[in-house]
Formats: structure tokens, C-alpha cells, sequence
């Protein structure tokens, strides 16, 4: 989450949705206003002691996090926004992050098929590499109702057309966004389906497909 005062706006970053790039190009719009001395503080205690003291926001906090944190004025003043991602792609890119960066927690399964199965296994033991890829994208838009509480949610599969939308409502020059961890290894994420394993992600994500109108055949 990254959260500017003087422009009034609040990223909201969901892991493995072209967030990192948002957050590079957006990161010195934190500073220059006249909170920046004390919020610089808190970052670095923060961090200085293991985010123990509550001092700033992770980086992947829900909105939520921030309505009940902020004043009520101050938060419905802010422009909030998100960039998703199709749930069956995002798995594909989960199990590349995996296997590249954590393949011991894959206990063996290291094709994609098997994987995928043993992930969506409810009888699998909690593992929290595999299980935080399981949250669902919805969730960091809603309020505790269930109503979508951000006001723009921005695509993955048209990042920079989006991101290009969301700089003017802000009120800032478009900023060409660099393409910090893009994947070169792969084919199209709908090679990687079955049936059978297209229709687990169906069946998880039905409310990530349904809140955020995606659907298997569409466009990489």
C-alpha cells in the first residue's frame, strides 16, 4: 500500500498484479508534504523493528486496513486504487515465483498439473508461500460488507493503459512504467489448464471472477 498526502491518493498493491512497477513509479509521489519528516521516521522504526508497532502500512495491506485506520473524512477524500490480475494467470505466475524462489515448499510437486492439484487440496498442511497466493483479490477492494470501497481498479493485462487513467485522476503527468519483474519464461497462462484444473480455479475464485469480471478465455 503506498499512500501519498499531498497528492491524495492510496495504492492499494496486490501481490503478482504489476504492483511493483506501480509502486517504483509512484514512490516519490510519498514525499513533500508536511508530514514527510514524521512519516519518514515511522517508515524506518518501523522497519527497524520488524513492523512490530503498527507505525505504517505493509506493503500488500488491504483497503480495509486503511479505512478503519484513517479519519473517515481523510480516507473518503483519497483517490484509492488497485491493478488485478485473471485468477487462473496469477496462478501461473504463482507457480513459477515458487518454483524459482521456494521449490522445497513444493514437497515434489513440480509440474504444474500436480501442483496445482496439491495446492487446492484442503486436506494440505498451511503453508504460508502456498496459501498467501490463495487470497482472494476481492477481498483487498471490499469493506466488511462486501462493498467495493476503492475507485478504480486497473488490469494487469492493461497495465500501462490503466495506469495512464488513474495518473490523470490524480492529477500527474502519465508515467511510462518500468517492467520490473516481467516474465519471459512462459507460454500463454491457458496452455498450462486442464479442464479438470481450470475448473478448481473457477470453483475458488468464483467471487474474484464474478467482483472483477474475468473469465479463462480471455486475452492474455
Amino acid at each position: 500500500m503506498l499512500l501519498s498526502h499531498k497528492h491524495q491518493f492510496l495504492f492499494v498493491h496486490i501481490a503478482k498484479t504489476g504492483g511493483t512497477s506501480v509502486r517504483t513509479a509512484l514512490s516519490k509521489y510519498r514525499w513533500g508534504h508536511k508530514y514527510s519528516l514524521p512519516q519518514f521516521v515511522c517508515s524506518k522504526l518501523s522497519s527497524f523493528t520488524g513492523h512490530r508497532i503498527g507505525a505504517k502500512f505493509p506493503r500488500h495491506s488491504k483497503v480495509i486496513a486503511a479505512k478503519e485506520m484513517l479519519p473517515d473524512e481523510y480516507f473518503e477524500g483519497l483517490f484509492k486504487f488497485v491493478f488485478v490480475r485473471n485468477p487462473w494467470d496469477l496462478q501461473v505466475s504463482s507457480f513459477h515465483h515458487i518454483k524459482r524462489e521456494r521449490p522445497q515448499v513444493m514437497q515434489g510437486h513440480d509440474d504444474f498439473e500436480s501442483f496445482l492439484k496439491w495446492k487446492f487440496d484442503p486436506e494440505r498442511p498451511y503453508q504460508y508461500h502456498i496459501d498467501t497466493s490463495l487470497e482472494f483479490q476481492s477481498d483487498y477492494v471490499v469493506d466488511l460488507h462486501g462493498n467495493v470501497i476503492v475507485d478504480f481498479i486497473g488490469h494487469y493485462e492493461s497495465l500501462q493503459e490503466d495506469f495512464d487513467q488513474a495518473c490523470d485522476k490524480i492529477g500527474i503527468e502519465r508515467i511510462a512504467l518500468p517492467h520490473k519483474r516481467k516474465a519471459t519464461d512462459r507460454s500463454t497462462y491457458h496452455s498450462y489448464y486442464t479442464d479438470e484444473t481450470a475448473e478448481l480455479v473457477a470453483n475458488y475464485f468464483k467471487r474474484d471472477i464474478e467482483i472483477l469480471n474475468y473469465k479463462f478465455d480471455d486475452k492474455a
